[in-house]
């Protein structure tokens, strides 16, 4: 049996900490390009209406401004939160924290719930202006009830972890569902640990291996992880060590350290797919360096003969020196 990992509380209060380059990546700095949205303009040639995204997409992001403009001249908010982006982001134009929020101000003043969003994150990280968690939370919320997943999630994890609001399991489960049901892959998988532990939900072991893996096909490196170790072990879901070996490879080459480890395990054992010696050891190799040590396998090392080990540490180097290569 291939051992699960976490906890139900560290899964969570860690979820926006930084990681190493190894791990899963954190949540960008500048809020997320909102989608395009038909203009409110009136005199608007419909076949032009998307021409501010569509270049901003293509990385024409002077185009995108000059032609945002245009439509925020005319009073549409989408436009408006795209040009808060621009400035946010500093593309096309020099980046300007102030007028970014000036102009998501003036959408989140028309209703635009991508603009909501972007304030709350304005105001959590102190971007133009003190931070002010409490309007961050009330921003959140306004977002949230709106339809934005993203929203709904952070929501819901100030009220798991009891911060702007009062510690509250149920209300976290039900912001999480609703993000997760828009498709929202860290919601998936935050509601799917929930369910794994019966916080907020009752326990379901069944919903929540369907919702890991909801959350691990959409790119959850956590839900690819935990979903891994319980399809190897047939906990929740059918059993198939193939189908897990699999997985635990894919995450493995994403950089994390416990499929790293995982992987090494199921190369030394030839279960889910044929033993190799010399990757078990690589993956073993790589594993330690990032924090996921095994004495098990040092043991299992220590007995491969010297030519297994100096190709396994030198496939573990070449790994290393290029996953370094590749950080941002």
């Amino acid at each position: 049996m291939i051992k699960p990992v976490g906890c139900f509380v560290g899964a969570f209060l860690t979820i926006f900490a930084a990681a190493t380059a190894s791990a899963q990546s954190t949540k960008s700095v500048s809020p997320p390009l909102p989608p395009p949205a038909p203009s409110a303009a009136t005199n608007t040639d419909p076949q032009d209406v998307d021409v501010a995204y569509g270049a901003f997409q293509r990385g024409l992001y002077l185009t995108a401004f000059n032609e945002a403009t245009k439509r925020a001249q005319q009073n549409d908010p989408a436009a408006m939160t795209l040009l808060g982006e621009l400035y946010a982001q500093g593309l096309g134009v020099g980046r300007d924290d102030s007028k970014a929020a000036q102009w998501y101000k003036l959408a989140a003043a028309k209703g635009d719930r991508d603009a909501l969003f972007a304030l709350a994150m304005f105001n959590f990280q102190g971007r133009a202006g003190p931070r002010n968690l409490e309007e961050a939370a009330r921003l959140l919320d306004a977002a949230a009830k709106l339809g934005h997943a993203g929203a709904a999630y952070d929501l819901g994890l100030l009220y798991l972890q009891g911060q702007q609001f009062p510690q509250d399991f149920r209300r976290a489960g039900e912001l999480f569902a609703a993000a997760a049901e828009a498709g929202n892959a860290e919601a998936q998988y935050a509601l799917a640990t929930m369910y794994k532990e019966g916080r907020g939900v009752p326990k379901d072991p069944g919903k929540a291996m369907r919702l890991m893996q909801q959350a691990s096909i959409a790119g959850n490196l956590d839900a690819m992880v935990e979903f891994a170790i319980a399809q190897f072990n047939g906990e929740g879901t059918a059993k198939d060590e193939a189908a897990a070996a699999r997985l635990f490879l894919k995450a493995a080459h994403l950089g994390s350290p416990i499929a790293q480890n995982r992987l090494a395990r199921i190369l030394m054992a030839g279960r889910g797919m044929p033993a190799d010696p010399t990757e078990a050891v690589k993956w073993h190799l790589i594993a330690k360096a990032g924090g996921s040590g095994d004495p098990e396998l040092d043991v299992f090392v220590s007995k491969q003969t010297q030519a297994v080990r100096d190709a396994a540490e030198k496939a573990a180097r070449k790994w290393l020196s290029t996953a370094i290569a590749r950080r941002p």
